[in-house]
């Protein structure tokens, strides 16, 4: 019985150490296409209301495809954090004191989680009769993002990944291998 136990279990962490690299592999390569919108998920803004290293890591890859003409408008999307602050409202404010007009930022302030954020994209991208987007974050929540955005029948045509990397994001791609799980058999839309 033991030895059965150690032979699943090893074969259980193959399959996250396979999960990880595939999550890892696809966030690290870029898919650079034009796009009616770029989604932004928000994450921590510090407590002098700005954001956090990682935040702004997410917001620099959507500002470098707007400079580079990519996009028509970017979404940013985030809930009100523990810190007091809206991030969504953060978020656009560091894109416009960054150059991109004000019109062609759109928020979403009741991003709370990946599902929400995907939610209120889609709803956009139909109020706006817009068919393609792309997303932006850290390379370990791409492929979770993708799947978000599938399930509410939006099919992203391409991501960028934060080129800023902590050493906690070890832990968080460990996270994500879960995540993605969680969110494979999860059902938004019945909610």
């Amino acid at each position: 019985m033991q030895k059965k136990i150690k032979q699943f279990s090893l074969a259980l962490l193959i399959c996250l150490l396979f999960m990880a690299a595939a999550i890892s592999t696809l966030g690290l390569r870029d898919q650079v296409v034009a796009a009616d919108l770029v989604v932004v998920p928000g994450n921590t803004v510090n407590p002098d209301g700005k954001p956090s290293d990682r935040l702004r890591g997410r917001l620099n890859a959507a500002l470098r495809l707007y400079v580079a003409q990519k996009c028509k408008a970017i979404l940013v999307s985030g809930g009100t954090g523990e810190e007091g602050h809206d991030v969504a409202i953060v978020m656009k404010k560091y894109l416009v004191d960054h150059g991109v007009p004000d019109a062609a930022v759109y928020t979403d302030s009741q991003g709370i989680n990946t599902f929400a954020t995907a939610k209120a994209a889609t709803s956009l991208m139909r109020e706006k009769n817009w068919k393609s987007s792309m997303l932006a974050s850290q390379f370990f929540h791409i492929a979770r993002f993708q799947l978000a955005m599938k399930k509410y029948g939006v099919d992203p045509v391409g991501h960028v990944h934060s080129t800023d990397y902590e050493i906690r994001d070890a832990y968080s791609l460990g996270r994500e291998v879960f995540a993605y799980f969680e969110y494979t058999f999860s059902n938004p839309q019945a909610e």
